[in-house]
């Protein structure tokens, strides 16, 4: 079992990634048994066989970078856990797809995978990511550092419903101040 960071510590991990070598056929590869993380194309490929492990919630699925999260629009309230890979720390596209399921109204755990690294995690949990699997050569106790590198945000996003001017209160010595400025 390896650590991973969710809702803001370090926890053990019972979830396994499944992964897909090149040339692996989705319908044909073998699903470990107990809780594993199956990518998008074996879940489509396999949703009938792979239902009863889903609702025993011991199945979670997994997006590359390139598939859409409307692929699973409709399926949302179904799973535990939904992961997003990052192949590379400087791909980019894992912060849409997240921001992307969280808005189309998933609620269960978000976890970020691949090359997971500490610089990404207070941003990536501003789009509503919960958990982390650090990339397996970084220390993850300083990587959870990286969710408290910033003390305030400015721009709502998914961890912060207002942007920072509507939740700044502006007393009566910042209204006369104000009325300085604009005489």
């Amino acid at each position: 079992m390896r650590d991973i960071i969710k809702n803001r510590a370090v926890v053990s991990d019972d979830w396994e990634i499944l992964r897909l070598a090149e040339g692996d056929d989705p319908e044909a590869i073998d699903i470990p048994a107990g809780k594993v993380i199956v990518p998008l194309t074996v879940w489509q490929a396999r949703r009938d066989a792979l239902d009863s492990r889903l609702t025993a919630g011991e199945l979670g699925v997994w997006l590359a970078s390139h598939e859409r999260p409307e692929a699973l629009k409709d399926e949302l309230g179904r799973f535990k856990l939904i992961a997003v890979d990052f192949p590379k720390f400087a791909d980019g596209r894992g912060y849409s797809i997240a921001f992307n399921l969280r808005r189309y109204g998933y609620a269960g755990e978000l976890r970020a995978i691949g090359d997971v690294l500490r610089d990404q995690l207070f941003y990536m949990q501003r789009v509503g990511f919960d958990a982390f699997a650090v990339r397996e050569d970084k220390d993850i106790n300083v990587a959870l550092k990286g969710l408290t590198d910033f003390s305030e945000v400015y721009s709502n996003s998914w961890d912060q419903k207002s942007p920072l001017f509507r939740r700044v209160q502006r007393g009566a010595g910042a209204e006369k101040a104000e009325e300085k400025v604009g005489a």
